[in-house]
């Protein structure tokens, strides 16, 4: 505790408010409970709305919400300005008020190794927080390259090339850092996304949430472009009305900016009495409505970006005890194992006959759950991923002044 005492990090995220940002939020507190000073700046939005506010001893510093960018290299620009101008700017009030020692950036967007550089020669080092392969997301969120994918792999270049230590969500993005990024294999520390155990309760099922359906499929996450809803909607149509598995209902958590085209979806398909849209839930809310659902689906469909990524929604069906249907992605499997089944790569209909197969075979959903939450205990809760978080933070204190 001593020799963290004098340590100062500052965390930079852009595309979620924090504590809203539960990675973040678990690595500001695991830093603090070490005796760090921690100062974080971030947008605000989805209800954090304070522009200055200290929670359980983090010291958070938040700007104006930038518009997000959908397309065009317009929007892109007039999204990253905006955010650059206001990290320069709450930066500086940082150092004035708090100081730090380490800048931790939290992409996307993979720009903030500008700030690092800017305070580099003051003694300030970069440790970049992998969260996604940015120009795959661009891939996956508009189905093309061309020159924005070719500036964000060149971003990505700068910005591992800036960091002295990296830390990674899994052992993909690790080999990312390592062979994309040229990043020595000690000074990348794979922290993987996942729950802190004691805030996920297995709790009795509201009765109001499941609408008084046999089985209740739950989602939560960000609905966009890239999450696959549009397959989730194809895969109830085609388990309700092909399978004909009516005594279902689909409770969808979350917000994005493609809620309205999958609530539109939904109702052009005749299938409004099926599905319940909460928008966001947070704590107890959350809490409930997880454990309502009797299984966990994420249609995160094929893609360069979803192959490798770890879905934070998978993490917390598991440590809920339930089994969970996705497609067959390669960190899917890595996180799940046998605690899911998988479907073809992008088949509703496939999809719709992996959530069949587990309503029809109510022990096969109670051992599989079972599995998932031992897989969470014995190895990838947060209790698992704060001591490299820690020890990646050791690191680049190490190596400060050399």
């Amino acid at each position: 505790m001593s020799a963290s005492a004098a340590r100062r990090a500052l965390i930079v995220v852009e595309n979620l408010p924090v504590p809203l940002d539960r990675r973040v939020w678990l690595e500001a507190t695991t830093l603090a409970a070490a005796g760090y000073e921690v100062s974080v700046i971030c947008p605000t939005g989805r209800g954090w709305d304070l522009h200055r506010e200290v929670i359980e001893g983090i010291h958070i510093y938040r700007y104006p919400e930038p518009p997000e960018a959908h397309s065009g290299a317009a929007a892109y620009a007039k999204e990253y300005l905006h955010s650059l101008y206001h990290w320069f700017r709450l930066a500086r009030e940082v150092r004035r008020e708090r100081g730090f020692d380490v800048i931790q950036g939290c992409n996307p967007p993979d720009l903030i190794f500008l700030l690092a550089l800017w305070y580099r020669p003051r003694g300030v080092r970069y440790l970049f927080d992998h969260h996604d392969v940015c120009p795959e997301l661009f891939e996956a969120k508009f189905g093309k390259r061309g020159l924005l994918y070719r500036v964000m792999r060149i971003w990505e270049r700068m910005t591992f090339a800036c960091a002295t230590v990296s830390i990674a969500t899994n052992e993909s993005f690790r080999e990312i850092a390592i062979r994309r990024g040229g990043m020595a294999a000690e000074d990348v520390f794979v922290v993987r996304s996942a729950p802190k155990i004691e805030k996920f309760e297995i709790r009795p099922a509201d009765p109001a949430m499941r609408k008084g359906a046999g089985t209740v499929m739950g989602y939560v996450g960000v609905i966009g472009q890239q999450e696959g809803m549009d397959l989730l909607v194809a895969a109830a149509d085609h388990l309700i009305r092909k399978i004909g598995y009516a005594d279902v209902h689909f409770l969808i958590v979350g917000f994005g900016p493609e809620l309205p085209n999958v609530e539109a979806d939904v109702a052009r398909r005749g299938l409004g009495a099926h599905f319940t849209f909460t928008g966001p839930l947070y704590g107890e809310d959350l809490l409930r409505a997880l454990n309502s659902c009797d299984i966990g689906v994420s249609p995160d469909p094929k893609n360069a970006m979803n192959d490798i990524s770890t879905m934070n929604k998978v993490m917390e069906y598991m440590t809920l005890e339930k089994p969970v249907v996705q497609f067959d992605l390669k960190e899917g499997r890595a996180s799940a194992g046998e605690a899911s089944l998988y479907a073809r790569a992008n088949e509703p209909e496939d999809f719709a006959s992996k959530i069949a197969a587990l309503i029809d075979d109510p022990e096969a959903r109670a051992r599989m759950g079972r599995i998932g939450r031992a897989r969470v205990m014995e190895r990838l809760s947060w209790a698992h991923s704060a001591p490299r978080l820690l020890a990646a933070y050791d690191r680049i204190f190490a190596r400060i002044g050399r």
